[in-house]
């Protein structure tokens, strides 16, 4: 088992530029550098950009469905890596409703957990693949409302590694804490992302231009 040593790669305008951030969290088995290439599909020209890098290229050894304490310290190490970004990024002047969250598959469940533990208005969260975390989700550690906070949400059904089942009890989670759900379950589609899911980040990314 291993604990994440801290590395962020970024890109993009200086915060103090922009005023605005996205964080990219990676899937199994990639890096920052790659979740970052999606930024030449999003428009994003007007955020700064930070991926965090994964020890060993996964933020946890096991399923995200798998009993917790088999992804432990790992599940924690990562959580805390993003928490440690989040408040780097809101001490510098920008406000959590102008940051936005995205993760692919292991990095959407990431994302999911961590927002949904931390509550509040991001710019939005746009979780590719993934769900909440725990061979059952523990309501109980959720906090916080996320206040209107726009939420893309996607999946292939089925997908190799998440079943939409839990997909949907995200859906109804985040839902309930306040946010505003946009999802699309994909028929058959691989694991991967398909355009019209950039198009749709694209439309949470450049709602609040005027910010």
């Amino acid at each position: 088992m291993y604990t994440h040593q801290k590395r962020i790669v970024s890109a993009g305008k200086p915060l103090i530029e922009t005023g605005k951030a996205i964080i990219f969290i990676h899937g199994r088995g990639a890096s920052a550098e790659s979740i970052l290439s999606l930024k030449d599909y999003l428009e994003v020209d007007a955020f700064s950009l930070f991926a965090p890098q994964a020890t060993n290229n996964s933020w946890y050894p096991y399923s995200f469905m798998a009993p917790e304490e088999q992804n432990q310290p790992a599940l924690d190490s990562a959580l805390e890596i993003l928490q440690e970004l989040l408040t780097s990024i809101v001490n510098q002047g920008v406000s959590s409703e102008n940051v936005y969250l995205l993760g692919f598959s292991q990095g959407a469940c990431l994302t999911a957990e961590f927002a949904t533990r931390h509550a509040q208005r991001y710019g939005g969260l746009l979780i590719f693949t993934g769900g909440l975390i725990g061979q059952q989700v523990n309501t109980s550690r959720y906090a916080g409302d996320f206040a209107g906070t726009p939420v893309l949400i996607t999946t292939g059904d089925p997908d190799p590694h998440v079943p939409v089942s839990r997909v949907n009890e995200t859906i109804k989670i985040i839902e309930e804490k306040g946010a505003l759900i946009t999802s699309k379950i994909y028929p058959r589609r691989p694991h991967t992302i398909l355009p019209e899911e950039m198009e749709l980040a694209k439309a949470i990314l450049h709602s609040n231009q005027s910010k």
